[in-house]
């Protein structure tokens, strides 16, 4: 009997995916855990393995498709000795996703929405509560056209609504909010909208001369970065907190350490510890010394974690990745130092699984490195809180009454005012500076 290859999911929020190249061709023979074709997500680049054996019968996704849905099928396999000529494609039912616990509008879309291709037979939006599960950007899009969202039928995983799902009841003359408030508020918001959009596409182009600039699509990566960021500042009220640091002490203890660094097998030593990785140790400690702003938020909860998830911006080839070091409290700074070079490597060659990106609770952003003094992030939702580190520099400092030369680095601290209190993210900043100028007690 042959079985469906189907696209399958990658990360809990994955819809669809870039069949980027089959590693196998039509009459090949492969054994479960073989791999047999690379998928793309919008960050990554996953090999997909083969769940049984056999031949390969027929292959129904070209290699370098884009947009292939979750659990659609992309190849078939047959059984041995099973003639593969007379091998139909089984239809095959969307898989069950798992349920959440809380309700979807609480989590930022990290993907462009879309309907499935095909018309199908829709869950009500809202469960036996009266709570209408949607996406956030599905949820604001209505509130902007002045839309009743619960009126319209989703059609994501159990009836979840999607972006496509209202842009369809809009374009229909989907039912509109019934109060004079609702409508009012909707206007508002869809006129900020208006305001923040700018320029449309055309209005852009008219400005230059054709000639004078090459059109560059926007990759998967590259839109949800958009989305995600521009999501953060229309949705999150930030406020920032700059700390001053002084590294001499630290500076000088990542010197002992490094030269006595054990050395391996080819005399180089096993690691070398960078003033990065007593930043993600600092930030680390501080949450676990200020437990309350160890949060994300929900619309319904606070989560408070029990662990310091510190995740940490790595530049891509246009764009950005932000691997999470897990549990980064109770890890020492070498092994801190190994899983991030780790990390970044795996990133810059977009090979990180979802979940080793997915997730953390903060996230630190250095560009000291390009000379930069001071300089703001935006939250990374689910996060509650960022990190932006300046440069080291000379500075004069005053140290009772007298004038000395220190190195400085600035620490700025973007805070979720819903989650992080003004004076909570003070405590918490004080803290990490705490332990940046007295980097000893991250050993203890």
């Amino acid at each position: 009997m042959s079985t469906n290859i189907t696209m399958p999911a990658l990360s809990p929020t994955m819809e669809e995916g870039n069949l980027a190249k089959w590693l196998v061709k039509e009459g090949d023979t492969v054994s479960a855990g073989d791999v047999i074709a690379e998928i793309e997500t919008d960050k990554a680049t996953m090999e997909v393995e083969a769940v049984d054996e056999g031949v390969v019968a027929k292959i129904l996704v070209a290699e370098g498709t884009e947009g292939v849905k979750v659990n659609a099928v992309i190849a078939v396999l047959a059984e041995e000795g099973e003639d593969v000529g007379d091998v139909d494609v089984a239809p095959v039912a969307a898989a069950p996703e798992a349920e959440v616990p809380v309700a979807a509008e609480s989590t930022p879309a990290p993907a462009t929405e879309t309907a499935p291709a095909a018309a199908v037979a829709a869950a009500p939006a809202a469960n036996a509560g009266g709570r209408v599960f949607a996406t956030p950007l599905a949820r604001r899009i209505a509130q902007q056209n002045g839309l009743d969202i619960a009126a319209v039928t989703g059609s994501g995983p159990h009836g979840r609504i999607v972006k496509a799902d209202v842009e369809t009841a809009i374009a229909s003359g989907g039912a509109a909010t019934t109060t004079a408030t609702a409508t009012a508020t909707a206007s508002a918001a869809g006129a900020g909208a208006a305001l923040s959009t700018g320029m449309s596409d055309d209005m852009v182009l008219k400005m230059f001369d054709e000639t004078s600039f090459e059109k560059k699509p926007h990759d998967g990566m590259r839109k949800i970065i958009a989305e995600r960021l521009t999501e953060s500042t229309q949705s999150i009220p930030s406020y920032f907190v700059t700390m001053d640091c002084e590294l001499d002490t630290l500076l000088a203890l990542r010197s002992q350490m490094n030269a006595g660094a054990p050395k391996g097998e080819d005399d180089k030593p096993l690691y070398k510890i960078s003033v990065n990785d007593f930043i993600v140790k600092a930030m680390a400690l501080a949450l676990k010394a200020v437990p309350m702003a160890n949060v994300s938020w929900t619309s319904t909860d606070r989560l408070y974690h029990k662990h310091a998830d510190v995740g940490v911006a790595v530049a891509v080839d246009d764009g950005l990745f932000t691997p999470i070091v897990r549990q980064a409290e109770l890890k020492s700074l070498s092994v801190i130092s190994a899983e991030v070079k780790d990390m970044a490597s795996r990133a810059r060659a977009k090979k990180l699984k979802p979940e080793e990106y997915q997730g953390g609770c903060t996230a630190v952003s250095n560009l000291g490195m390009f000379g930069v003094k001071e300089f703001t992030s935006i939250i990374n939702p689910p996060h509650a809180s960022i990190v932006s580190i300046g440069a080291g520099e000379k500075r004069p400092v005053v140290r009772g009454d007298e004038l000395a030369i220190a190195t400085v680095m600035a620490a700025t601290f973007a805070f979720d005012h819903r989650a992080i209190d003004g004076a909570l993210g003070a405590e918490l900043a004080a803290a990490f500076k705490g332990y940046m100028e007295n980097p000893i007690s991250m050993l203890v």
